[in-house]
């Protein structure tokens, strides 16, 4: 098993099990990701006997960084996994710091019809390991801390739903990563029975919603997920989640040219959203050479946010990043299988 996807608790429990104090798994942390070692050989506090059976018993292996695009404010980083597959991470710059973006599957079966890692089936889910591993190669790369996360990378996040939780309570962890729960996101295009799971995590972190169409008919042609978690029910849930959670939630809504930027979908958003405590985050198109559609001017994106407004629903737009270096979801992947 790989030291990297193990949860302290886990930890402490299976010290515990082998007849040893279970304060050695905060010790371990410690090392991991504090000192950040990669061998159970520099733990110097743990005695050797101990070391010999951790070795055993763990794994230190890593992903690869197989390449890199950068500008000013992006970092575009394609891993290369144990089995020869590859996903993607992008780090992205902010006035309030450092922020990545991090993939939960290799491919994904959602099938959503703009999106670039939707095009590669589904192979497999990511281990745990595999990303938590994605921050420590680029906070090493880099010589800096990330502050805050978005699982919005390739794959559907509560598709691989355990795996996840156990991700972002290592990441969490005081002793981990140190992340504040708060600065974490997770992006799901709407799966109904995940979200009420999630809601019972007692998480404070940020849920965001990928919609992106303000009705059904044209939900179903964008977002296959619609077919089976249509938008009535879909933001009944998201009602039920805000009540129960008290979280405001992210509503994000991807401008597709001549597609779902008109006015009347803007004034149908609108009414979808009134009286719900979320925000929505209008995000500008990045195109992609296999895909066919456009990103919306900058016009009618303002025009869109404008209506919005006046409808009395929170909206921002996002910033741009990375649209010269294949940071579209999948963009960077795709060019290698």
């Amino acid at each position: 098993m790989n030291i990297y996807g193990i949860k302290r608790e886990e930890l402490e429990n299976y010290f515990l099990d082998i007849g040893e104090k279970k304060f050695k798994a905060t010790q371990i942390y410690e090392w991991l990701y504090e000192h950040k070692v990669n061998s159970f050989d520099e733990m110097t506090n743990i005695k050797k006997e101990l070391r010999e059976k951790l070795k055993k018993d763990f794994s230190f292996d890593l992903i690869t960084i197989q390449k890199k695009q950068e500008d000013k404010l992006t970092k575009k980083y394609l891993f290369k996994l144990h089995d020869g597959n590859f996903v993607e991470a992008v780090l992205m710059k902010h006035d309030y710091g450092l922020s990545i973006c991090i993939s939960s599957q290799v491919g994904c079966n959602m099938g959503c019809a703009f999106c670039e890692s939707g095009r590669l089936k589904k192979v497999r889910d990511l281990g745990t390991y595999e990303m938590v591993e994605q921050i420590m190669l680029v906070e090493k790369d880099i010589n800096q801390r990330i502050s805050s996360i978005v699982i919005m990378g390739i794959g559907e996040p509560l598709d691989n739903y355990d795996k996840v939780m156990s991700f972002i309570r290592i990441v969490n962890d005081p002793k981990g990563l140190a992340i504040g729960i708060r600065h974490i996101t997770l992006s799901t295009c709407g799966l109904i029975p995940k979200i009420k799971e999630l809601e019972k995590e007692n998480m404070q972190i940020n849920l965001a919603i990928s919609l992106h169409a303000p009705n059904n008919e044209l939900r179903n042609k964008l977002m296959p997920v619609n077919k089976a978690y249509p938008l009535k029910d879909l933001i009944e849930t998201i009602k039920e989640y805000i009540e129960k959670t008290n979280r405001r939630v992210t509503i994000e809504y991807i401008m597709l040219k001549g597609v779902n930027d008109n006015k009347n979908c803007a004034y149908e958003l609108a009414k979808l959203l009134k009286g719900l405590n979320v925000y929505v985050n209008l995000i500008p198109y990045n195109e992609t050479n296999h895909i066919e559609f456009k990103r919306t001017s900058k016009a009618q994106i303002l025009e869109f946010y404008d209506i919005l407004k006046k409808e009395k629903i929170n909206v921002t737009i996002r910033k741009e990043f990375g649209s010269n270096i294949d940071a579209a979801c999948g963009q960077l992947r795709s060019k290698e299988v």
